[in-house]
């Protein structure tokens, strides 16, 4: 019988702190019955809340925090102020000791990677880490990185995010040979960036087995599904993503105006009840919620802070599924087979024919 899967939760992160992280404990617990939490936060404010779920508390351990991480602060702030006694670094500190398997967080963003790279450190070959998620597509689903970590990646930094969402697909979606992408203001070889057709140039020769890398792809690319991990820098990536989030809202919004209008209308709602049904659970984000931070020696996931139980439990849900797939693994085969092959960005010289192609200069 399989270990359970050890959850460090930070209780107070997120708009409503203990009173979202608990109920959605529950509902993960439920479905995951081999989950067990380390529940970190303040006594007075989370104990009566967890005695309202009884499922959770047995399974659980729960740990008192005299420091809350508010979503105001800066990453530099709550880092000097937050070590070693606030519920979030607590829950972060767990997975270094491993006392816990991944921790789970719906605080600030910021401080949460600040302190998850200064406790956890990355990977051997990794200079900075990317969050990444699931993105739903018309096929199926995709996985994104990076979303918000890093403002501007030169080529080694596109590269190693082309690795580890690889990766990340392999364990979370089961795809042995994930199709790589890299957003791009074209899809033709001489547009972009220098970075990013360097990047690109060296993913094409390195040959890789571990992932099938497909070219460059556009913005309309991420929804229809075109490649299973779309790599992109932080800035670029984040706003895609809040893009595609306002965008299901409108649409969302626009249905319910459109449903109510008239008798007619309302008739036919009821005909194609099923039909909308569909529609609403995927444009739902609770449904894709949870950020996972890449490139750390350390399973991290970053639960978007104005969601509810269930958003929570859903981002609970991803942290079980990278341990139990075994993402780090995957991760540190696929970065170790690319760094024996000796293709590095920085040292790399660019062909006369790849030259030719990045200025478009034949």
């Amino acid at each position: 019988m399989a270990q359970p899967v050890t959850i460090a939760l930070d209780a107070m992160g997120g708009d409503l702190g203990a009173e979202m992280v608990l109920p959605g404990a529950g509902i993960a617990l439920e479905r995951r019955p081999d989950i067990r939490y380390l529940i970190f936060g303040e006594e007075p404010v989370v104990r009566p809340i967890l005695a309202r779920f009884p499922k959770v508390a047995a399974a659980s351990t729960f740990i008192h925090c005299d420091v809350t991480v508010r979503m105001e602060d800066k990453p530099s702030q709550a880092l000097r102020s937050g070590r070693r006694v606030s519920s979030m670094w607590r829950a972060i500190e767990a997975v270094k000791k491993r006392e816990a398997d991944v921790a789970v967080s719906a605080g600030n963003t910021g401080a949460l990677m600040a302190m998850s790279k200064f406790c956890l450190r990355t990977l051997a070959g990794i200079e900075r880490p990317a969050i990444a998620g699931l993105w739903p597509t018309m096929r199926g689903e995709s996985v994104v990185l990076d979303i918000g970590a890093t403002i501007g990646a030169d080529a080694q930094q596109l590269i190693d995010f082309a690795m580890m969402g690889g990766a990340m697909a392999r364990a979370l979606l089961d795809i042995e040979r994930p199709t790589v992408g890299l957003l791009n203001i074209g899809v033709e070889e001489v547009k972009g960036l220098d970075e990013i057709k360097t990047a690109g140039r060296l993913l094409k020769e390195a040959g890789l087995t571990s992932l099938d890398y497909i070219g460059f792809v556009e913005g309309d690319d991420i929804g229809k599904g075109t490649a299973d991990v779309i790599v992109t820098e932080g800035f670029t990536g984040n706003i895609a993503l809040k893009t595609a989030e306002g965008t299901a809202r409108q649409i969302s919004s626009y249905l319910r105006a459109a449903m109510g209008r008239s008798l007619s209308a309302r008739i036919g709602y009821l005909f194609a009840r099923g039909a909308f049904r569909q529609l609403r659970e995927k444009l739902d984000p609770r449904r894709s919620n949870g950020g996972v931070f890449l490139g750390l020696d350390g399973i991290v996931i970053k639960s978007h802070g104005g969601t509810d139980g269930e958003g929570f439990a859903n981002a609970v849900e991803v942290g079980y599924s990278m341990v139990r797939n075994g993402l780090l693994a995957k991760i540190a085969q696929d970065l170790a087979v690319y760094h024996r092959a000796g293709f590095v960005a920085a040292a790399a010289e660019p062909s006369a024919d790849a030259e030719s192609s990045m200025t478009g200069v034949k």
